[in-house]
């Protein structure tokens, strides 16, 4: 039996696509079909497989088990096949896809990706801001800012960076609030939702955290929608002194005190192994290290160790 009669490759490419954007809308958008052609699809492919691949959520698209185990070897061989085609046409120019969190992507790597792009003009690039928080991200196409405790299974995976918090605040409001010292900061209404490490930071200080004002705000993690709303003047965020380096140094922003603390989280570089050799994403990742440990630095910050 022929290879296309036995094995739904449309099907899968459907699904990797789908899977990687979390929405069949977009997917449709991206392969050029219409939603109901890509619906069709992904049933095909349930039915070869005997078992659903995605749990339809009201605000979400979430993988199965059994989507989540065919998801990194389909991601991985159209990722071996892209690259057969670009190497027979012989291309040279490559657009490399970056998928990385909101804040990160903002506040530090929008902000340089030009340097990298001098370094390597034969690359373009596709700078694309993290997916819904509470999915387990799908395999990168060609490379991923990713923030956990440790790394991820079945991906090369590089630490490459480990933040810390402190609270700050508009000036103005620092000044109208008196804050002089660490206990001064419980009268200022509070805008992040990271109550543990606001807690650890009280108690590192030597207080007892109680009658915090908070404000309701749900930002979902996103420090730079935190960042705006401290720099409006709404209360006092925990933020990172790296991330907002420049707003800090225009004035924007300000850190009453030097106490900051770790969050145990490292940001990770990480691709698919079978992009390990791929120029682009060696070139990448040799100069997002670069970058980082250079700013670092120049914050006499160290950073973390490669392993």
């Amino acid at each position: 039996m022929k290879l296309s009669r036995r094995f739904p490759l449309n099907a899968l490419r459907v699904f990797e696509a789908v899977a990687r954007l979390e929405n069949f809308t977009r997917a449709a958008e991206e392969l050029g079909m219409t939603q109901t052609a890509v619906t069709y699809q992904i049933k095909l492919l349930e039915d070869f497989l005997g078992d659903t691949v995605f749990l339809r959520r009201p605000r979400a698209l979430q993988l199965t088990e059994t989507g989540r185990n065919l998801l990194p070897k389909v991601a991985e061989a159209f990722s071996l096949l892209s690259d057969a085609v670009q190497q027979a046409r012989g291309t040279t120019d490559e657009t490399l896809e970056i998928h990385s969190p909101p804040t990160f992507a903002s506040q530090w790597l929008a902000r340089r990706l030009g340097e990298f792009q001098l370094e390597n003009p034969g690359i373009a690039v596709r700078l694309l801001r993290g997916g819904a928080p509470e999915l387990e991200p799908p395999p990168p196409n060609d490379v991923a800012i990713r923030i956990g405790a440790k790394a991820w299974d079945g991906l090369v995976c590089h630490p490459v960076l480990r933040l810390t918090y402190a609270p700050m605040l508009n000036p103005q409001l620092a000044e109208s609030f008196g804050i002089r010292e660490p206990a001064d900061l419980m009268k200022v209404p509070w805008i992040s939702n990271s109550k543990d490490l606001w807690q650890d930071w009280f108690r590192a200080a030597g207080l007892e955290p109680s009658g915090v004002r908070q404000m309701q705000l749900d930002t979902s993690g996103a420090l730079d929608l935190e960042a705006n709303a401290a720099i409006a003047g709404h209360g006092v965020a925990m933020l990172s002194p790296f991330l907002f380096h420049a707003d800090l140094t225009a004035g924007r922003l300000v850190q009453p005190f030097d106490l900051a603390l770790d969050d145990t989280k490292t940001y990770w570089l990480c691709y698919s192994p079978a992009r390990k050799t791929a120029s682009k994403v060696k070139a990448f990742a040799a100069w997002i290290q670069s970058a980082l440990a250079r700013d670092l630095a120049a914050m006499g910050t160290a950073a973390p160790d490669d392993h």
